[in-house]
């Protein structure tokens, strides 16, 4: 899982978030979050929300060195990874506004080419997926793609091995950075209610993981 909403607090876990995913899925989950990386235009005005301590913004701009990303993250101690970890790894000059909160820190009327949101919204229960997802489509520009990566098993009748690591991820983010969602959300319903349009998808991890590419329409 990874971060947001405002009273849940990876701060904790920002040192070890990235050693201990790769521990338990390996490189599955970022190979899930750079599938679709491809579609990103040259120039894009791109959003990426939730980023964690910035290794995807890292591949971003390996792909894509002139587009204008918009950090968010509600994390302070993953915001300042990323900061750093850029810094580091960047020697020619970057667009970045690393920027501390959720979507409502989003300015009235900000709108962007890409919007990427990695393994954010497993994070949330059914009333606020709603209402980040409303905020996020609205954002995105007609024409622009959402690039999903989460988990979204797709087998109708979960393996339990499936199940039994979803519920101790669930239990361990809840008790040390206190995600209010118990299960999974129906992305499918979720997706279904917005103007968006599947382009492509790929799965990782025997099916657990999902990368969906979007385009408004």
């Amino acid at each position: 899982m990874t971060k947001s909403e405002s009273n849940t607090n990876f701060n904790r876990i920002a040192p070890v978030y990235d050693g201990l995913s790769r521990l338990v899925f390996g490189n599955a989950l970022r190979q899930a979050q750079t599938a679709h990386l491809a579609l990103i235009p040259e120039q894009a005005n791109v959003l990426l929300i939730g980023g964690g301590s910035g290794w995807l913004l890292e591949q971003v701009l390996r792909s894509r060195p002139k587009a204008k990303i918009s950090y968010l993250e509600v994390s302070e101690k993953m915001l300042q990874l990323a900061q750093r970890r850029i810094c580091h790894k960047c020697s020619a000059p970057v667009n970045i506004d690393f920027r501390l909160g959720d979507e409502n820190t989003l300015r009235t009327g900000e709108t962007f080419d890409i919007i990427i949101t990695p393994f954010l919204l497993d994070l949330f229960p059914d009333e606020r997926l709603v209402y980040l997802m409303d905020r996020l489509t609205t954002a995105l520009r007609p024409g622009g793609h959402w690039l999903f990566s989460d988990f979204w098993p797709n087998q109708t009748l979960i393996p339990g091995w499936q199940r039994l690591l979803l519920k101790s991820m669930y239990t361990f983010f809840g008790y040390v950075s206190r995600v209010k969602a118990s299960r999974l959300p129906d992305f499918a319903a979720h997706f279904a209610r917005q103007p968006l349009q599947l382009e492509t998808s790929a799965t990782f991890y025997g099916g657990l993981v999902q990368a969906r590419a979007y385009r408004k329409v």
